[in-house]
């Protein structure tokens, strides 16, 4: 609706324009004027049809229209006539109305003019008469003070010179005055007035009285002024007051700068000492030895769980008695204000003012902005100095915003210095301090998130030997521990949930320490505008000193779990190597990325040097991860490895009684089993399994009993065998498939509980080919394979593997027994239904 609205207001108001050109047109046309307002000078028609002619014959015209036109024709052209005759007489009524309201307008100003022309007519007679009298009374003045003009004239010249004569005798006793009165700025200002001229005449006995009194006083003058100088007690203005007025009495100016500047130097190193006092001295060796310790807190014992990283190192100074905000306030407040000052007044001084007046040949500014620029630069040495000694001694990384908000006013004020000394190095070493001070504060986060991790990894030790102290004695304390956490009876949290908050608190610590150094960066703090903390310090800093080497420490940390623990045996649970790996495995599946994405987004970081890939950290993250698996299942496969080992090496396999039950070692060996696949379940998938036949778990009688089996056995029964048992042994080994015991695994729970068993098994089978048999010895061995090959299938993914080796132990069993005689698999069959 505005629209359409819009579009009639439009077209009403082009209407309404295009009718008063119309008009404005049929009225130069009227009085025959063209554009420019002359007199248009058209040629005439002379067509009588032509309705705008002058010679237009309205009989021609009308018979013309009958002949040619139709009576419909004719009545169209009657009708637009009546209408343009109806437009013209409104135009033209428009038009007399219009110049009417214009007439009557113009008659009452000109009516109006008429009055005030009479009114001023008579004041111009009456201003022209007074003109008239004034000229005849100046006439008349004129005439009557033209014989004394030329006395007057001289008699204000001896006037003039008379008080200048005056103030030449008087001066002495002014300038006394003046002395008495401590008013040495008039004093010296009279004195000026009258050094020219009393040097133009001091051949005069008078004038050079008045000379050698007033150079007297004014020796005093300058001695009282140099006291004064000397004395320093003075404050700024008045001591610059002071500086001043020794210039304007033609003292040395070299010798001035030196004295300004050793007196400005005494004041401010008064308030560098103020400062200084409030730092700590310097660290004696015993104190250098703390830091590393703090550093590696993965040396000494570990805190309690709740320990975080504010915690470290928390307060930071023990000795000092103010912050680092206060301290940064007082030295710019004191100190750099002071500078300032100082530098304002020398170049007023001795710069600015210098080049100007009696001074400008004297090359004066060149001397002084040598000597300010060396001051300024040995001052501020010495206060940049104190600065990082006190920045220093920030060791705490609890809050940044303290030493940020620090920093930025430190920053903020060099730059007066810089505005009042353009060429001087001052804001520049200034942001190089600021830089070193970030840079530094990078590297105490990279400790504390180290410390951080070391320490949550204690108190997962911790939590992981809490069910192991509390459960049941025995070796295999780690499969123990297994099927403690497994069943929640003992264990207080669970190895996901372990996993879930150890994840979870490395990730807000690294969220943290970002929003931490991300104050470097902000929009309100001065210097995040240069270019290193905009380039360098968000890629090279941050990103690469700060996460990707954390995330480096992470993997290299935890790849030394696997590198140490080969002489202590089982010093590390293998519960946390089973974490630590599934943790590394989540680090390359997604948490570096989300890390690194956050961290680039969070400081825009732009590539312009070299980084690290994502690709390389998660390849490192992914082979520390392998290696911790493979590590675990190694350390598994060795415990219960011992356990077989030990209870062959302690039997007597030769003279043992008939077998009636499944030694216990074996149920150990199964529920060991089971409790390291419930643990591994926790934090890996299952995995894919080869298809099961459906008679597994009785595979072993098939195996042992089968008349190729039987076959073997009976040709190490007869001496007189056709073939010798070990070739047999051999060409059933050609076929068979190659088994690597300690391949890598793979990340899931099938490929972990294979790996082990695989160790294990091969363990049995050397330890058996290392003993002698006797019958019953044989037939125990068989009894315990059987009872293994009925549990033991179903954890692996080939469950060709298990009966493999275990064909392998009783094959090596009969081949060293000195009676091979095996026994019925029925029997078999019941001793291990009943066990």
């Amino acid at each position: 609706m505005d629209g359409e609205e819009d579009g009639m207001v439009a077209m009403s108001e082009s209407e309404e324009s295009s009718r008063k050109r119309r008009v404005h047109g049929m009225l130069k046309l009227y009085y025959g004027m063209n554009e420019e307002g002359k007199a248009a000078e058209q040629a005439k028609s002379l067509d009588p049809c032509d309705i705008n002619g002058p010679h237009f014959d309205h009989e021609v015209f009308l018979n013309k229209l009958r002949r040619e036109c139709s009576l419909a024709e004719l009545m169209d052209q009657e009708t637009c006539m009546v209408k343009q005759i109806r437009s013209l007489d409104s135009d033209m009524q428009t038009l007399v109305y219009e110049n009417y309201n214009k007439f009557i307008s113009a008659t009452d100003t000109i009516r109006k003019m008429k009055n005030d022309f009479k009114k001023m007519e008579d004041e111009m007679d009456g201003l022209s008469a007074n003109m008239a009298a004034i000229t005849d009374f100046s006439a008349s003045i004129s005439g009557t003070l033209q014989d004394q003009h030329a006395q007057i004239t001289k008699l204000s010249g001896v006037h003039t010179l008379l008080r200048k004569l005056q103030f030449l005798f008087e001066l002495p006793a002014r300038l006394n005055k003046c002395l008495e009165l401590q008013a040495f700025a008039q004093a010296v200002r009279s004195h000026r007035r009258a050094r020219c001229v009393l040097q133009q005449y001091s051949h005069l006995p008078s004038f050079k009285g008045i000379q050698d009194d007033c150079h007297a006083i004014m020796d005093k003058l300058a001695q009282e002024l140099r006291q004064k100088f000397r004395d320093g007690g003075s404050s700024a203005k008045d001591l610059s007051e002071c500086v001043e007025l020794l210039l304007q009495l033609d003292e040395p100016a070299e010798e001035l700068c030196d004295k300004f500047l050793s007196h400005a130097r005494s004041r401010l190193e008064l308030e560098l000492q103020a400062l200084e006092a409030e730092i700590t001295p310097c660290p004696s060796a015993s104190a250098v030895k703390d830091p590393p310790a703090r550093r590696l807190p993965s040396a000494a014992a570990a805190g309690s769980p709740t320990d975080n990283l504010p915690k470290t190192g928390a307060t930071p100074s023990p000795t000092s008695n103010t912050d680092i905000l206060e301290f940064i306030d007082r030295g710019c407040n004191e100190f750099v204000s002071s500078l300032c000052l100082v530098i304002t007044s020398y170049q007023e001084l001795f710069i600015t003012h210098a080049q100007t007046g009696e001074l400008a040949s004297k090359n004066i500014p060149q001397m002084a902005s040598a000597k300010l620029n060396a001051f300024v630069d040995d001052l501020a040495a010495r206060y940049f100095s104190l600065v990082e000694r006190r920045i220093q001694e920030e060791k705490g990384v609890g809050d940044n915003s303290l030493l940020v908000r620090a920093l930025d006013r430190f920053h903020r004020r060099l730059q007066a210095v810089t505005k009042l000394l353009p060429g001087s190095a001052v804001a520049h070493r200034g942001t190089e301090i600021v830089m070193r001070a970030a840079t530094e504060r990078v590297k105490q986060y990279l400790s504390a998130l180290q410390s951080f991790y070391m320490d949550s990894l204690t108190d997962v030790r911790q939590a992981l030997a809490t069910p192991r102290l509390a459960g049941a004695s025995g070796p295999g304390g780690g499969a123990h521990f297994g099927g403690a956490a497994a069943s929640g009876r003992d264990a207080p949290t669970s190895l996901p949930e372990l996993l879930s908050s150890l994840s979870a608190s490395i990730l807000n610590q690294i969220k943290s320490v970002l929003a931490s150094v991300h104050l470097f960066t902000a929009k309100d703090i001065t210097f995040s505008n240069k270019p290193y903390f905009k380039g360098e310090f968000c890629s090279q800093g941050v990103r690469e000193s700060l996460v990707v080497n954390f995330i480096k420490f992470v993997c290299q940390s935890s790849r030394q779990f696997c590198d140490n623990a080969g002489d202590k045996g089982g010093s590390t649970p293998p519960a946390l190597l089973l974490l630590l790996s599934r943790l590394c495995l989540d680090y390359e599946t997604s948490t570096i990325t989300y890390i690194l994405t956050l961290t680039d987004e969070q400081f825009l970081v732009q590539h312009h040097s070299p980084v690290t890939p994502v690709t390389t950290l998660c390849a490192e993250a992914r082979e520390a991860a392998q290696k911790l698996l493979n590590h675990y299942v190694k350390v598994q496969g060795l415990i219960i490895s011992q356990m077989l080992r030990k209870s062959v090496e302690t039997r007597d396999w030769v003279n043992t009684i008939e077998p009636r039950n499944v030694r216990a070692v074996m149920k150990r060996v199964v529920e060991d089993t089971t409790s390291i696949d419930v643990q591994v379940g926790l934090l890996y998938e299952e995995g894919v399994r080869k298809a099961h036949s459906s008679d597994s778990s009785k595979r072993t009688f098939s195996v042992y009993s089968s008349s190729r089996q039987q076959a073997r056995y009976a040709a190490s029964y007869t001496p007189s065998a056709p073939m010798d048992t070990n070739l047999l042994s051999n060409i059933h080994k050609l076929f068979s498939e190659r088994i690597d015991i300690f391949s890598s695994v793979e990340f899931n729970k099938v490929s972990v509980i294979t790996g082990i068993i695989k160790i294990s098994l091969k363990t049995f089978l050397e330890c058996v080919r290392l003993r002698t048999f006797g019958r019953f010895g044989l037939q125990q061995i068989q009894v315990d394979c059987h009872y293994l090959q009925m549990y033991l299938w179903r954890f692996v993914s080939d469950e060709n593997l298990v009966h493999f080796l275990l064909d392998e132990i009783v094959g090596s069993s009969a081949h060293r027994c000195l009676d091979p005689a095996p026994m019925e698999q029925s029997v078999i069959e019941v001793i291990c239904e009943r066990g």
